[in-house]
């Protein structure tokens, strides 16, 4: 026979967590605990019922009890922040409007030269690519086509246009 589930003390903190909690995953956290200790079920039933495996349940009361009695932090879920971001929305929003003061006026973004600025006020290296979603995220989009080729010849392409061969058209 499974020992009673522990942590008693726990319970109407768990029960308060149950009427507020706002994620999923406070939601699983204060079931663990109350599960156990209002309705009797085992560890393995605790479990199942919240969709969670024995380990991750078992993990979810430990962590609530050490966050109870203050020995570490409650943990933030992954959504709190953006994952792995370099600055918050507001912070690359400043960084962004600094480095393109140029570019606001009817300038063109050239995004590989501002790299350098851009890091340089973040104080942390950056991909290229992220520098590109970073543009993405506050609204800066490719206005303007890609250079042409140095020696084409845009009345050339123009007639052309003009006097393309009426048979050779597609429907």
């Amino acid at each position: 026979m499974a020992r009673k589930a522990g942590g008693a003390d726990q319970l109407e903190a768990a029960k308060q967590l149950l009427k507020k909690a706002k994620t999923a995953d406070e939601l699983r956290a204060a079931q663990a605990i109350v599960l156990p200790l209002a309705l009797g079920l085992s560890l393995a039933q605790t479990a199942e019922a919240i969709g969670r495996s024995v380990g991750v349940t078992c993990t979810m009361r430990t962590q609530f009890a050490r966050t109870l009695s203050g020995e570490e932090k409650a943990k933030r879920g992954k959504r709190a922040l953006r994952n792995r971001a370099k600055a918050s929305l507001e912070r690359e929003a400043e960084i962004l409007d600094e480095v393109l003061a140029q570019a606001a006026v009817g300038g063109i973004v050239i995004v590989p030269p501002l790299k350098p600025l851009v890091e340089a006020k973040l104080g942390k290296s950056m991909a290229l690519s992220t520098l590109y979603q970073m543009l993405a995220r506050h609204g800066w989009r490719k206005l303007v086509p890609d250079k042409s080729h140095p020696q084409s010849d845009p009345l050339a392409q123009e007639a052309w246009k003009k006097n393309f061969p009426s048979g050779c058209q597609q429907k």
